[in-house]
């Protein structure tokens, strides 16, 4: 091999690294995905089978489990790239956003009385926009379909109102499922095949 050809692997090399996004967090979504659907399922059933009111605080356990698991997932992304592109920020700081927005709006409608009526579908609707922008920042198609789709049911709990109340909780754990949990694992996917 000449000393040209050497140089022409190294500028190819070189534009291939500098054209590729580095993709990480692919975690992050069932990080916060499957402690919210499962929860939020296991609510339903106790509220279905035992009809207490205690069962309304099961949701505290969404963020005792969440957050360290993404603290977690950050540490590890962080020590395999060793630096955070925009991208990463501009995707941390929109579901930091949302995180604080889901707490603040639950307490809020709270405060308000209107908890029941609203909350499901604001959350709902709140996971589907953070996927549909978090699709789109990271050109990935199947985050941007899914964000859609969650966005689009999250109208569905605001018709269960009165006695069919818990079924806002069934009908939530599904639209996390879809903004969350399935893109999860198609992200998940695509990051080993694109490192491999």
């Amino acid at each position: 091999m000449n000393t040209n050809h050497q140089l022409d692997i190294i500028n190819q090399t070189r534009a291939e690294v500098a054209g590729r996004k580095s993709l990480t967090g692919e975690n992050l979504f069932l990080a916060w995905g499957y402690p919210t659907a499962i929860i939020l399922f296991i609510e339903y059933l106790a509220l279905t089978i035992w009809g207490e009111n205690w069962c309304d605080w099961l949701w505290a356990g969404i963020p005792l489990i969440g957050a360290p698991l993404m603290i977690y997932y950050l540490r590890v992304d962080y020590k395999r790239t060793h630096h955070r592109t925009h991208e990463q920020g501009y995707i941390l700081t929109l579901w930091i956003f949302i995180g604080i927005a889901s707490c603040v709006g639950g307490a809020a409608m709270g405060f308000a009385g209107v908890f029941e009526k609203f909350f499901f579908s604001y959350l709902g609707l709140l996971c589907g926009l953070g996927c549909f922008l978090t699709g789109i920042i990271l050109d990935f198609r199947p985050k941007t379909v899914c964000g859609i789709i969650a966005s689009l049911l999250s109208i569905i709990p605001l018709f269960l109102q009165g006695e069919y109340w818990p079924l806002q909780l069934l009908v939530t754990s599904f639209i996390v499922t879809i903004a969350l949990i399935i893109p999860g694992h198609l992200f998940n996917k695509y990051v080993r095949e694109y490192y491999s």
